[in-house]
């Protein structure tokens, strides 16, 4: 790999995964009303979708660049269909990337309005596995995958990603626990 491309490769690669961990973050932030009085919920709403498209955007240049990079072997079919020939290793990023598109895009292009709210929810749902699975894509696939730098970034991300949703699944029981009690 020519040295220009895998750093493209790789830094829109560890952007994307970054970024993923940090909308989502907010999302749980948000949809948990962690968010505090000083700015209004649009503010973070309008943060979150601006975060989500980012995320979408960094992805899309990641699979340009490895698709673009002639010594990574990929084809097209292999960025956008997991298969074998690729490995999961690759899959894994495929299927983290149409989860994404599935979330982001509604927000993005105003469908939102339109999906039922239950149905709007639990498509954003997808954000949490697309998250994990991109995370994975990057231990498996990442060419720095052995080294004790990523590793120690990688558990960094789940790291703090873990308290926004603990915060959110906490809130969650406690909404059931008071609607079983009335």
């Amino acid at each position: 790999m020519s040295s220009w491309s895998w750093y493209l490769t790789r830094s829109t690669g560890i952007v994307a995964a970054v970024l993923s961990v940090v909308a989502l973050m907010w999302g749980l932030f948000f949809s948990s009303r962690n968010t505090g009085t000083r700015l209004k919920p649009n503010w973070w709403l309008a943060l979150h979708n601006w975060l989500g498209g980012l995320t979408l955007t960094f992805i899309g240049l990641h699979m340009l660049t490895a698709f673009l990079d002639s010594e990574s072997g990929l084809a097209l079919k292999d960025l956008v269909v997991p298969n074998g020939d690729a490995g999961w290793a690759i899959g894994w990023g495929v299927v983290s990337f149409w989860m994404f598109v599935v979330v982001v895009l509604p927000s993005v292009a105003r469908v939102r309005r339109r999906l039922p709210r239950k149905a709007w929810h639990l498509v954003h749902l997808l954000a949490v596995p697309a998250t994990v699975l991109g995370l994975v894509h990057a231990f498996q696939a990442g060419s720095d995958s052995a080294q004790s730098y990523f590793t120690r970034g990688l558990a960094l991300l789940v790291g703090v990603s873990v308290y926004p949703l603990s915060i959110r699944l906490i809130g969650l029981a406690e909404a059931c626990r008071r609607t079983a009690a009335a």
